[in-house]
């Protein structure tokens, strides 16, 4: 470990002092006491509370109550708090339409404007109370990037549902679509479904985006032990909010910083975590950006390295039966990297002020169908996989957890669309067959631009029967919601005159899960041909966001 909590560093010089001490403060100091602070709570450490409360996305509606409690832990532990917001997407509804190109973006958005509230107040600790996709990956990567002591939050997940006795979740409602296509299911029982199948607030309860990087937040260090896994509904989450405002304060005044937790070796123990879980996709997106910020490099490689050892012991939904109350009541995320101890990097420091190893020494596993043993895995290897060749020269990824063993070896004919709404409506059209490979190009974070995710072709594929039998291959993304033989982040992407650019309707592509292979079956001097007479693109977007991202993205 860099540092220990043991010792208070009583003479640490405070940022806020940059606004508070002295005459020449006098200034701003009036600015602050027209907020009722008294001359006691300017004295304290400052304290900023990022909180990305709002009431229209699920995962948020209750941050409200999380940030009062985390406000009474920093005014127990003798600091002085002031909470600001960020914005907010909720994938679930940006999902399918023109709303989901924004949510990546807002990824930047949020971390630079949580950098924005800290450096221009001179905020000494950052809470950072957060929830779903790109809001706690952005809110880490502010962090890492200013680098003042920090720690997280998580707003926890939502309970399943029930549907006909069986536990559903967000994800069996775009798979339901598919059902209603194929004639499965009736409109009236898809609205029975939707009734039911997200029942509370929190992040939506499987092993998606939103809670897969929740769980990666403590993995890394940054958040308490326990605070991944823990329902939204719970009273354990207020008491883990007002523990992490009282945690703050200590960080503060012992000066513990990102670069202290946030080590290579905390990320290697995110990504053994990641793949025992079988998490989302994504994360191959959002660990390597909070890296970034941190001055590390995380390869694909390294994430296709640490999947071929750490084993994947949890099967979650969606591909799995188990949601995150499951996961919680087994054991939490301590309980999983209590089986991965071998695998771990166990003296590496977190925000509890405790090293990895002491942070699990009394985990326990109270359930062995949840979280499994290293020798009783659900699969001998992890749920992320890497895959290169001719149409992925820089690698493309697949989520080897929601796979059925009959695709982890498949050829067959490509059917390519130039944009997810063409592929939907193909896929509903039932122009899709049994064996068909499915491509949908130009939807990267330069060619979507944003890189969308593509929950809904996937989900209706799965829906109507077909994802033992279709394979689906974008440059854009999927949901953590996706399952079955879905590969996704393909790069190059087609706007930059990837191979994936190339392809043509009847082409016959190869994936090799086990040999971590994607090829497209034509010759060198063919593609070279193709590659050769592609014609670059121009922007769909001239103005906004948006044009500005595919200028500037980088996954």
């Amino acid at each position: 470990m860099n540092k220990q909590l043991g010792n208070l560093q009583k003479d640490i010089k405070l940022r806020s002092n940059e606004i508070k001490t002295g005459t020449e403060h006098a200034p701003h100091r009036a600015l602050l006491k027209s907020l009722g602070l008294t001359d006691d709570a300017l004295a304290k450490p400052f304290i900023g509370i990022a909180n990305s409360y709002n009431t229209i996305v699920p995962g948020h509606i209750h941050l409200r109550t999380l940030g009062e409690a985390v406000k009474e832990g920093i005014l127990s532990a003798g600091g002085t708090p002031f909470e600001f917001n960020t914005i907010a997407v909720c994938d679930g509804i940006a999902m399918g339409h023109e709303g989901m190109r924004y949510s990546l973006p807002s990824r930047e958005i949020i971390a630079d404007s949580v950098e924005i509230m800290l450096q221009a107040h001179r905020l000494d600790g950052l809470v950072m109370v957060s929830n779903c996709d790109k809001v706690t990956p952005g809110m880490l990567m502010a962090a890492a990037r200013l680098d003042i002591p920090a720690i997280m939050l998580t707003g926890g997940p939502m309970a399943a549902g029930r549907f006909n006795g069986k536990k559903v979740s967000y994800s069996s409602v775009p798979e339901a679509l598919g059902q209603v296509v194929a004639g499965k299911m009736s409109e009236a029982e898809l609205a029975e479904l939707e009734d039911v199948a997200c029942p509370s607030c929190g992040s939506c309860s499987g092993m998606f985006t939103a809670n897969t990087m929740a769980c990666m937040s403590e993995a890394l260090g940054m958040s308490l032990p326990y605070c991944g896994t823990t329902l939204a509904t719970s009273a354990s989450k207020v008491r883990l909010a007002h523990r992490t405002g009282e945690r703050i304060v200590s960080l503060v005044k012992n000066n513990i910083r990102p670069s202290d937790i946030l080590t290579l070796g905390a990320f290697r123990n995110a990504i053994s975590v990641d793949m025992a879980l079988g998490g989302s996709s994504n994360s191959v997106l959002h660990l390597p950006a909070i890296a970034r910020e941190a001055g590390l490099t995380l390869p694909l490689s390294l994430f296709d390295e640490i999947g071929r050892k750490v084993p994947h012991l949890c099967s979650m939904i969606p591909s799995g039966a188990f949601a995150l109350e499951d996961l919680d009541m087994a054991g939490g995320v301590p309980a999983v990297m209590s089986r991965l101890k071998t695998l771990l990097h166990l003296n590496v420091l977190t925000v509890s002020g405790k090293a990895v190893a002491e942070n699990i020494a009394d985990a326990v596993v109270f359930d062995a169908d949840v979280i499994r043993s290293i020798s009783n895995p659900v699969h001998a290897e992890g749920g992320i996989a890497i895959l290169t060749g001719n149409l992925a020269p820089k690698g493309s990824v697949i989520k080897t957890a929601g796979v059925s063993p009959k695709m982890l070896k498949h050829t067959g004919p490509v059917k390519v669309y130039d944009s997810e709404k063409e592929a939907i409506a193909a896929i509903r059209g039932k122009q899709i067959c049994p064996g068909d490979i499915v491509v949908i190009r130009y939807e990267g974070p330069k060619g979507g631009p944003g890189m969308p995710e593509m929950l809904i072709p996937t989900a209706t594929i799965a829906g109507m029967g077909l994802s033992e039998s279709v394979a689906l291959i974008t440059d854009g993304r999927f949901s953590g919601a996706t399952r079955g033989g879905s590969i996704g982040h393909v790069t190059p992407e087609a706007f930059d005159g990837g191979p994936i650019a190339t392809l043509q309707n009847g082409d016959s592509i190869t994936i090799d899960i086990p040999n971590r292979t994607l090829n497209v079956n034509i010759s060198a001097e063919e593609l070279k041909t193709r590659l050769a007479t592609w014609k670059p693109r121009k922007p769909k977007f001239t103005k906004g966001i948006l044009s500005r991202y595919t200028h500037t993205s980088i996954e």
